[in-house]
């Protein structure tokens, strides 16, 4: 198969999996039914679970024994903090400790 065909059938299931994500709460619940408390629930707690597993995978492989000893992770961390605290700005948080990872990696440390 040509590169183009796979990527082009790629992006077809891709997006058939995007749409069924979008209608297929709609279809389970219908419109205008109340939502059962336990998927509110999850919807509630979900999003900060993912957030902690996230946090968790990130600093798995972090040596506090060897140099740099985190710092860039901590630095970045705390301007992801500060940064959120500032502003409640999820997606500025997120790249500000992105950019100010990489410049620490890649230029300080």
């Amino acid at each position: 198969m040509t590169d183009y065909r796979h990527a082009l059938i790629i992006i077809l299931v891709m997006g058939l999996m995007t749409l069924a994500t979008r209608i297929l709460p709609v279809l389970i619940f219908g419109r205008g039914e109340k939502v059962p408390d336990y998927i509110m629930y999850l919807g509630r707690t979900v999003p900060y679970t993912a957030m902690g597993l996230l946090i968790v995978y990130c600093l798995k492989d972090v040596s506090i024994a060897s140099a740099p000893f985190a710092l860039p992770e901590i630095i970045a961390m705390a301007a992801v903090i500060g940064s959120y605290l500032w502003k409640r700005n999820s997606i500025l948080s997120v790249v500000v400790g992105t950019v100010l990872y990489m410049f620490l990696i890649q230029v300080v440390f």
